[in-house]
């Protein structure tokens, strides 16, 4: 409602008065300036405290990480009485990588979080039989590990967390003899699913307000014999938003199942990227 105020005699507010007038004056005259806009409110008058005006947070931080992981490989695989080694190294990459796909998502509410990692490798290469037979190997990997995670140290400047869940693989492998004369039935070709539960470690420390490190140390079986993952990485935050990162992950892997065995270490630079929102 408009507030009328009359007009202030300010001859009258010279000649001495009861005590209290020259208050009054001061609180009519704070009344004029704020009629004058046409409507006074509490709003106009009183400040409004930050936390008032501030939308609230959810508390939910999202993360998606794609990275490019460009792995050397070696062990040996097993078709019952048929073994081979085989070994990649990191210079022929490019040559024996035929498709691959990976990624991780993170959300995130205070110290605690749920993760995922998924890994997906199509790779050939050349592998030895006994004697010196000639074939060639190729591996079908599929990786994805769905872990829970809690901070055990979180601070302004990064976070230090344990980490417990499952990595789940699916593996195919074909052994193809190549050489001409020996190609007696020695072809093999195996696809194998197995579950290993893993628990581990992992962690973000900002160095500068640009540049942080991040990595993991993750192991465990079950299904396998073995299974382990180590991470380590150097980051540049481009804003609050966009991140990129460049370091170096290995992993190796010991299974067995009947007739079946595969047993490799996968390792090499990897290079990626994050989106937080």
């Amino acid at each position: 409602m408009p507030l009328h105020l009359p007009a202030l005699n300010v001859s009258s507010a010279k000649r001495p008065g009861p005590a209290g007038a020259g208050l009054r004056t001061v609180l009519l005259s704070l009344g004029i300036v704020a009629g004058a806009s046409g409507t006074a409110s509490a709003a106009d008058i009183l400040p409004v405290p930050e936390a008032a005006m501030a939308a609230p947070a959810s508390g939910w931080t999202f993360t998606v990480a794609p990275y490019v992981w460009a792995p050397s490989t070696s062990g040996n695989v097993g078709f019952g009485p048929v073994k081979a080694s085989f070994e990649m190294d990191f210079s022929q990459i490019w040559d024996h990588l035929d498709f691959a796909a990976m990624g991780v998502v993170e959300a995130r509410y205070d110290r605690f979080s749920v993760f995922s990692d998924l890994l997906y490798m199509k790779l050939s290469a050349d592998a030895k039989l006994p004697y010196g037979i000639g074939a060639e190997l190729g591996t079908e990997l599929l990786q994805w590990t769905p872990a829970a995670a809690y901070s055990l140290i979180k601070t302004d400047r990064g976070n230090f967390d344990v980490l417990a869940g499952a990595r789940i693989w699916s593996v195919e492998a074909s052994l193809n003899v190549t050489d001409a004369p020996l190609q007696l039935g020695l072809d093999r070709r195996h696809r194998a699913t197995w579950v290993d539960a893993v628990i581990g470690v992992k962690a973000q420390y900002s160095l500068t307000d640009s540049v942080f490190v991040s990595g993991w140390a993750i192991a465990g079986g079950g299904s396998s014999d073995s299974n382990w993952d180590l991470l380590g990485a150097v980051g540049y935050k481009v804003n609050d938003r966009f991140s990129a990162l460049a370091g170096y992950r290995a992993q190796g892997i010991d299974y067995e199942d009947g007739p079946f065995v595969f047993d490799s270490v996968i390792q090499g630079p990897i290079l990626g990227g994050t989106i937080k929102f």
